[in-house]
């Protein structure tokens, strides 16, 4: 369970508030209007951001007080964060090994990546001569190398058009069932969260809303959501 324990956020003048708890396995969407604190939600999660207040809790152990790379999470940003210089096989092989010096069995892992994303044979070609999708495939891969409980996205396939996005959001539902992860995803579309989210998180208002469950959210929605979705 990823539990927010009294939470409180500062950003500049803003302040976000969260006391939530997410069971684990649970497919999660963020959801509010720009400027929110939706991003600013995750990246705390993930440990860019320090907390001004409160605490984060992982399965009942304190991860708040851990830098970024030793909390068992992996996150994935709005621009994929691709390294224009190196090839999509090094590019996934930085979430194994920041130096990128890998074991034959890591090699293996990355090539095993490769093809659960459907890039095989592509592995050699640099972001420059792949396209939009194949690039944010390339990005979800060197997420799923590093094999953590959970997962953050912020938006990454918010440039794809809908049916390459949906393509993708699908994919990542299926990479998440098999790895049983819990699953954390900022949307400013209602309907990413339903092809994807089990419950939907409301980010407004200076707060993080309890979880609620998708359909029944969007269907009833409260007065900051109904003014967003207009």
């Amino acid at each position: 369970m990823l539990k927010l324990d009294g939470c409180v956020i500062e950003n500049g003048d803003f302040t976000l508030s969260a006391d939530i708890e997410i069971k684990a396995g649970t497919s999660v969407a963020i959801i509010g209007p720009s400027g929110a604190g939706k991003s600013t939600l995750l990246e705390t999660i993930a440990g860019f951001r320090d907390l001004k207040q409160g605490q984060i809790f992982w399965n009942g152990q304190q991860i708040s007080n851990l830098l970024p790379g030793k909390r068992p999470m992996a996150m994935l940003f709005q621009d994929g964060n691709l390294f224009p210089h190196l090839t999509a096989e090094q590019n996934i092989a930085l979430g194994l090994r920041p130096n990128g010096r890998l074991s034959q069995d890591e090699q293996t892992q990355v090539q095993s990546a490769l093809d659960r994303v459907a890039l095989q044979g592509l592995g050699a070609r640099k972001p420059s001569e792949l396209s939009g999708g194949q690039q944010s495939r390339v990005a979800l891969a060197r997420v799923l190398v590093q094999r953590r409980e959970l997962l953050l996205l912020d938006e990454p396939f918010a440039a794809l058009g809908p049916a390459l996005k949906a393509e993708m959001l699908d994919l990542v539902a299926e990479l998440v069932a098999e790895a049983q992860s819990t699953l954390l995803m900022v949307s400013h579309d209602p309907q990413d969260a339903r092809r994807i989210a089990d419950q939907t998180i409301l980010v407004a208002d200076e707060n993080v809303h309890v979880p609620a469950r998708t359909e029944e959210l969007f269907e009833n929605p409260p007065p900051s959501l109904r003014a967003y979705l207009g």
